[in-house]
């Protein structure tokens, strides 16, 4: 494990200092520690933390139709479409794996692989799979806000599309 020098570094070397601000107000150590670690495996070139500011919303919103991951052509102002891939079908049962603990079956239907060889798997795939592109940090909730039922999380991701939607759900 890093010490949280360590993490602060590999922060600083992707982040400017607005960025950094905004992620290190969050007085949690794993918030740090996670969001470093995805930066370590995902490898990309800056990282960018959203603090839900209309400006930031704005902006992630431009970026999606900047990269082409949207498109602005509808006769509504202010709204955009995406469409997924042919290959992007990532429910397919043919392809989707369920990690399963040693000793764990689930219905034999479900295309199974044990939990440690797929998070080999996954962490191969996701090595260096930012490089050359920006991070977007965003921070959420599931569930009902402010109940007993909230669970914070965070989504650390490559594509300006994925961040956008976030903000429309």
């Amino acid at each position: 494990m890093q010490k949280a020098s360590e993490y602060l570094e590999t922060l600083r070397c992707r982040m400017d200092n607005d960025n950094l601000k905004k992620l290190l107000a969050i007085p949690d150590f794993r918030v740090h520690q996670f969001v470093a670690e995805a930066a370590e495996l995902c490898n990309p070139r800056d990282i960018f933390v959203c603090s839900d500011t209309p400006d930031e919303i704005a902006y992630i919103k431009h970026m999606a139709i900047a990269s082409g991951e949207e498109c602005a052509a509808l006769s509504t102002p202010g709204h955009t479409f995406h469409f997924d891939g042919y290959f992007d079908q990532g429910r397919d049962r043919e392809v989707t794996k369920f990690l399963v603990p040693k000793g764990d079956f689930l219905d034999p239907a479900l295309k199974q692989i044990d939990r440690d060889e797929g998070l080999r798997e996954i962490l191969g795939l996701l090595r260096n799979s930012m490089s050359g592109r920006t991070m977007i940090v965003r921070f959420l909730i599931l569930g009902p806000a402010n109940s007993i039922f909230t669970i914070p999380c965070m989504e650390c991701t490559d594509s300006w599309y994925v961040a956008h939607s976030v903000s429309l759900l």
